[in-house]
């Protein structure tokens, strides 16, 4: 599933990324969200492979009722919500396929993804790198559940979003629009928590852009994204609990590297007018709940 809107350049290597696949085991769904510039659209639409399938909204619904509209439209028992500017190996479905079948029991896969840059060559910025140390360790593919997931996913979510393989049952109804920066970590713990596990595995099979337009980093610096990490931090740290996860509450409640996350945000908003906005990362990085 490939929700649309983004840079043509970007969205139409994102789709012959998926076209190039070793495995003929796939269907891609281009969910066109409005984009202004129709011409993307026509060239999706256009592809030749009845594998493929382009779907334009009659509304922009924005990336969570957008990604929720994957997910019901969904046929396959295994989905990505790949990003429109991200790229998958060659050897992307094959090697997921692969992890499935030797982890039946799984609800979700994390393959090994290389961060590009905007023009997509290697990037590693400081996020990346902490990211990084926040992975369970053992051998790969490793599969990861219970509370030792959940403490190192609320210690610092290492998954990256677009790339991860979903077992569509366990999505349910979607994905909480009301926590639209932080939703991937807010399901995927909730899926934890019911007992679901979930595979790492090390091969670069997939490109995740990391650029200064996405949701995330556009939310940052006017210290709205934490607002919402503060409400799953808290939510997060009360189930726990009542699983009797203390660990993981522990790290919910401390929320340590999204404070510092909200230090790092806190020079650009040093400026005059960026009052409300300096508040908001301060009161973060000082734990307020």
């Amino acid at each position: 599933m490939m929700p649309f809107y983004g840079r043509p350049d970007h969205f139409r290597l994102a789709v012959e990324s998926v076209l190039a696949q070793d495995s003929p085991d796939w269907r891609l769904t281009i969910i066109d969200d409005v984009y202004p510039d129709v011409e993307p659209g026509r060239w999706a639409a256009a592809i030749d492979d009845p594998r493929v399938r382009y779907i334009r909204n009659d509304e922009n619904l924005r990336p969570s009722r957008n990604y929720n509209k994957a997910i019901g439209i969904a046929e396959a028992p295994w989905l990505t919500i790949m990003g429109c500017d991200d790229l998958m190996s060659p050897r992307y479905v094959a090697r997921v396929l692969e992890l499935i079948e030797r982890f039946p029991d799984a609800d979700l896969v994390q393959p090994g993804v290389q961060v590009v840059d905007a023009d997509g060559q290697p990037h590693l910025p400081l996020a990346d790198r902490v990211k990084r140390s926040y992975v369970p360790r053992g051998g790969r593919p490793l599969l990861a559940a219970g509370e030792p997931l959940a403490t190192s996913l609320l210690r610092g979510n290492w998954t990256y979003f677009p790339s991860l393989v979903w077992r569509r049952e366990r999505m349910g109804s979607g994905f909480r629009t009301d926590l639209d920066v932080v939703q991937d970590i807010a399901m995927i713990f909730g899926i934890v928590a019911d007992g679901g596990a979930l595979v790492i595995d090390d091969e670069p099979i997939f490109s995740y852009r990391r650029h200064a337009r996405s949701l995330s980093a556009t939310t940052g610096a006017d210290g709205t994204k934490f607002a919402q990490e503060r409400v799953f931090f808290a939510e997060a740290a009360e189930r726990a609990n009542a699983l009797g996860w203390s660990r993981a509450a522990r790290a919910a409640r401390w929320h340590l590297s999204s404070r510092l996350n909200a230090l790092t945000e806190l020079p650009g908003a040093l400026r005059p007018s960026a009052g409300a906005a300096r508040r908001n990362l301060l009161r973060h990085a000082m734990g307020g709940l």
